[in-house]
């Protein structure tokens, strides 16, 4: 049980994306400050975006997002005003926390657009908190992260009845499909100082067990790289995962991003184009799978946690591991020691 404590607003706390053409350089140019990527990369990053006319579709997302979860507070009694701010793009988080300090709030409860446990999904952002309360001019104002929920028994819920869905309509083909679950391929050396594939092989294993899914007709894969090719990444990637389940002689494949809580640009990109793509020079069926987004279920979840802090709520959690810390360890998702270091909110940007 956690303890009890009082709250004066709700973060928001999400990567960013463009809206148009003209964002794309800019944004890319604030996912990659500081990191020794050469401009070749970012101008091939920044086809993927104009390949969808400049606009990320996470910054939408998380004003549905946002939407939803005021509704949400409001129906439970809670009276928390819910900002937001982005780590790469407008809103930024300085701003909105300037702001937030203006507006008269200093203890803040921050919900991140990261489910799993690693440095670009969890410390990183913590990390740009700590950064910009350096700001004299926020003197006194506190910020608090909710914990990561990847054993919460609505997500995992939520994410069964999508891959259900999407196992039904695969099966109309005539083929017994197998599913890959995809997550943000990461640098080894990032996943060895963290919970990531334990965490994401945890919330697979829970929902292959709620549709009654043998160990073989699923499996953990990764999508996204972005690292250079001498370093080690998180593998298999899903194209390669693709091939050789044809190989096998699987014609129907149910992808579902676990690793995503909404249709970011890598789920696009890397899933609707290019493994639809490959899918349908080989001859197989695919079904990608819906992201939680702001399902009903998902919004009622992260109430859940903001009232674990605020009230002491029941920490809830299912599976082989207790709920996750509400404080990070000092030591938690250190940064990785060699080059490689993910472009986006765990890889590629979103």
């Amino acid at each position: 049980m956690t303890n009890a404590c009082s709250y004066d607003a709700v973060l928001v706390l999400s990567f960013g994306g463009p809206e148009k053409r003209d964002d794309v350089i800019p944004f890319l140019e604030n996912v990659l400050r500081g990191k020794p990527v050469p401009r070749e990369r970012l101008l091939e990053v920044a086809e993927h975006y104009y390949h969808y006319d400049g606009v990320s579709p996470i910054n939408q997302q998380c004003r549905e997002l946002i939407a939803a979860l005021q509704q949400e507070l409001r129906s439970a009694g809670i009276g928390l005003p819910i900002y937001w701010g982005n780590r790469n793009w407008h809103p930024m988080l300085p701003e909105t926390l300037q702001q937030m300090h203006r507006d008269g709030v200093r203890k803040v409860l921050t919900y991140v657009t990261s489910g799993f446990s690693c440095y670009s999904g969890c410390r990183q952002y913590r990390e740009n908190i700590i950064t910009a309360l350096q700001d004299p001019e926020l003197a006194g104002m506190e910020v608090h992260k909710i914990r990561v929920f990847y054993n919460h028994p609505d997500f995992i819920e939520v994410l069964s009845a999508c891959v259900g869905a999407a196992v039904r309509q695969a099966a109309e083909s005539g083929h017994q499909p197998v599913v890959a679950f995809t997550a943000h391929s990461i640098p080894q050396g990032m996943a060895d100082t963290s919970d990531y594939q334990r965490q994401l092989s945890e919330s697979c294993r829970l929902i292959a067990e709620s549709l009654s899914l043998g160990p073989r007709q699923y499996r953990l894969v990764y999508q996204s790289r972005s690292g250079r090719p001498e370093d080690p990444w998180l593998e298999p990637d899903i194209l390669d995962y693709i091939r050789e389940l044809h190989a096998a002689g699987v014609r129907s494949v149910v992808i579902s991003p676990v690793g995503f809580l909404s249709d970011h640009m890598e789920v696009l990109y890397d899933l609707d184009d290019a493994a639809r793509h490959l899918c349908e020079e080989l001859g197989m069926t695919m079904v990608r799978a819906g992201t939680p987004g702001s399902h009903p279920q998902f919004i009622r979840m992260i109430r859940k946690l903001i009232e674990e802090r605020m009230h002491g709520a029941q920490r809830e959690c299912i599976g082989l591991f207790p709920a996750n810390h509400d404080v990070c360890p000092v030591d938690c998702c250190p940064a990785p020691q060699r080059p490689g270091r993910p472009v986006g909110a765990g890889g590629r940007p979103t």
